[in-house]
């Protein structure tokens, strides 16, 4: 490489750094917005947005008390119908888990003073 393409090299990675910071800065924005915090993920922003605005609708629908069976049944129905099987949900106030879950698939976030734990496993077909 001549230093011309060096150049352009180094001031694309700069930009990109740049890019990468802003969308950060606005990811972290919405989930202020929602009150939410991630714990742990690997999950793409995109699913794990899908996620928050998920739990974060069937708490402001919920009158008075934590339904966390029904917000976890929402939760996984919501991700099995869009991404498929075999999405698990578990959703509390205080829990402990280990947990195996497919490349992708993890996301440990609380939301207002709730905690969600949503993961998926790999399904394997019964040998019959």
């Amino acid at each position: 490489m001549d230093g011309a393409e060096l150049e352009l090299e180094r001031r694309s990675k700069f930009l990109n750094s740049l890019i990468q910071k802003k969308k950060a800065i606005e990811q972290q924005e919405q989930n202020e917005h929602l009150n939410v915090k991630v714990r742990a993920s690997d999950m793409p922003l995109a699913l794990q947005n899908k996620a928050f605005k998920c739990a974060r609708d069937q708490l402001d629908y919920m009158p008075g008390k934590l339904d966390s069976k029904r917000l976890a049944l929402a939760l996984k129905k919501e991700f099995d119908s869009t991404y498929g099987p075999a999405w698990h949900c578990i959703v509390g106030t205080s829990f402990g888990s280990y947990v195996t879950h497919s490349l992708g698939g993890f996301l440990y976030f609380s939301i207002d003073k709730v905690y969600i734990l949503l993961f998926k496993t790999a399904v394997e077909p019964l040998d019959h």
